[in-house]
């Protein structure tokens, strides 16, 4: 069996892809910034900054990385946080090329594929990579990826796999995609419908150990079976205020909440409520992974119950309505304020670059 190093190793998907490997045989070393007190049986945890430490010393006698640490995250926006988080990939791959590491398994993202309207439904993993050129998180998973690629043909004797993900959830846990594409489908464009599907951690986790073991060299979709409709997440995901409005409409009301601080969903995602992104896992299943759990299955373990979900149906509705409506005046007034703002007296167009 193989010596595996899994950072991101105290994360939902990092702790299972541990145990899950040491299970299968092998020896496993888990780097990450956090410490943990308590490893898995056949796991050893390092405490390690992947920006910073000596990275030659960490991966010698290393036979695969597997990359779960985070990068950037969806609500990041700038190119400056972007070369910093590569620069920690391009550190990682320097090292592993180093120590002679000759399998790597990187977490990606199917955000790479883009939300286009031309998208087939279901995409494979022969469809072009181009994400959508204003969401940070899809253009930094891409690029990471073409580093990676750079990498393994370097030599022949060097395979890689890139895990590309569904939105990823724990237990009551969305995670910041999950948080950020909700917000984002609250406000509904009228020029399409978007589709969801929704991946439960320890199902990331079981991919990622189906990958070491099978050695397998190319991109993997990782999703559950089908997807579900955005009438399906509203009823999962319980009362709220939720807003159909016109294309440019709908991106303007996207971009004034998130310069406002009232949506955690920058610009640049809006496509991805709109237009398809939904992957086939063929690939993976044929490889023997199968989910453990649906897309809705994933959605609710995902969704962590708040006060309304606590209250009645009636008490819920009438909640929602108030809120619908308090939201509507107040995006209202807010599209007046900006459109009456004097040229020169503040911030004028928006910048999806801008990360301030």
């Amino acid at each position: 069996m193989s010596r595996v190093v899994v950072t991101g190793s105290t994360g939902a998907v990092g702790r299972e892809t541990c145990v899950g490997l040491a299970e299968a045989g092998h020896e496993v070393i888990g780097l990450d910034r956090r410490s943990s007190t308590a490893p898995a049986p056949g796991v050893e945890l390092r405490t390690v900054d992947l920006a910073v430490t000596d990275l030659r010393e960490q991966l010698a006698d290393v036979d695969v990385v597997v990359h779960l640490a985070a990068g950037v995250t969806a609500g990041d926006q700038g190119t400056d946080v972007g070369r910093d988080r590569l620069a920690v990939v391009e550190r990682l791959l320097a090292a592993a090329s180093d120590a002679g590491v000759t399998h790597l398994v990187v977490r990606s993202s199917a955000m790479v594929y883009g939300a286009w309207p031309d998208n087939p439904v279901p995409l494979t993993e022969d469809a072009p990579v181009r994400p959508c050129p204003d969401f940070a998180f899809a253009v930094h998973r891409a690029r990471m990826e073409e580093l990676a690629a750079v990498w393994a043909a370097e030599s022949d004797d060097r395979s890689l796999t890139v895990l590309r993900t569904a939105v990823t959830v724990a237990e009551e846990r969305p995670g910041g995609l999950a948080t950020v594409v909700g917000a984002a489908a609250s406000i509904r464009s009228d020029e399409g419908e978007p589709l969801g599907q929704f991946l439960h951690s320890d199902d990331l986790a079981s991919a990622a150990v189906c990958a070491v073991q099978t050695r397998y060299d190319g991109p993997l979709n990782v999703a559950p079976d089908g997807w579900i409709g955005v009438e399906v997440m509203a009823e999962l995901g319980g009362p709220g205020p939720r807003l159909r409005l016109p294309g440019p409409v709908a991106a303007l009301v996207t971009r004034v909440l998130w310069k406002t601080g009232l949506s955690p969903a920058p610009p640049g995602v809006f496509p991805y409520s709109v237009h398809p992104w939904v992957v086939a896992n063929d690939r993976l299943r044929d490889l023997g992974w199968e989910p453990t759990h649906s897309n809705e299955e994933a959605y609710v373990a995902g969704h962590e119950p708040g006060l309304l979900d606590r209250m009645d149906a009636r008490a819920r509705q009438q909640v929602s309505l108030a809120a619908a409506g308090v939201l509507v005046l107040g995006l209202g007034w807010l599209v007046v304020r900006l459109i009456r703002r004097p040229r020169g007296s503040g911030p004028g167009t928006y910048d999806a670059t801008d990360g301030r």
